[in-house]
């Protein structure tokens, strides 16, 4: 049974690129040690043609869904009381941020202070996010918001 497993992944895309395996990694630091092994590393393209309430409502289930709970905790509850009232720009900054080629974990360490932000992101929208992480008026933040009732599409 083994051999059969064995012989099937060698047929597969995970040899296409000789003996070197093809990892979706989201970290494009120069000093990274994956990106200087030679695996690709997406960078953020906007989405061409979207609407802002399209992608207002992309950026709130991208929110909700981040395969982390602690970012999922921060970031759709940020969403849920922001994204609405940003402007253009923070949308942007705030897109950007999330599609980057940056860990979930990079994220909740620059959030909660743990590692230093890189300069590209220390704008506008990251401060107003480190401020909802601090939770000064001690928010239960214990699940994600309901699904909004917004009409996106305005």
């Amino acid at each position: 049974m083994f051999s059969v497993i064995i012989r099937h992944l060698k047929t597969q895309s995970l040899y296409k690129y000789g003996n070197r395996i093809a990892l979706p990694v989201r970290n494009n630091s120069s000093s990274d040690t994956r990106a200087s092994a030679g695996i690709f590393v997406p960078s953020y393209l906007p989405k061409p043609g979207e609407t802002d309430g399209e992608r207002r409502a992309r950026l709130f289930y991208q929110s909700r869904k981040r395969g982390m709970l602690e970012n999922d905790l921060l970031l759709s509850t940020f969403v849920d009381k922001y994204l609405l009232e940003m402007n253009d720009k923070l949308v942007t900054q705030y897109d950007k941020l999330i599609n980057s080629s940056y860990s979930d974990w990079d994220i909740y360490y620059w959030l909660v202070g743990a590692q230093p932000i890189p300069p590209e992101y220390d704008n506008e929208v990251m401060q107003l996010l480190i401020q909802h992480v601090e939770n000064k008026k001690k928010e239960r933040r214990l699940r994600q918001p309901d699904l909004p009732i917004h009409d996106f599409k305005k």
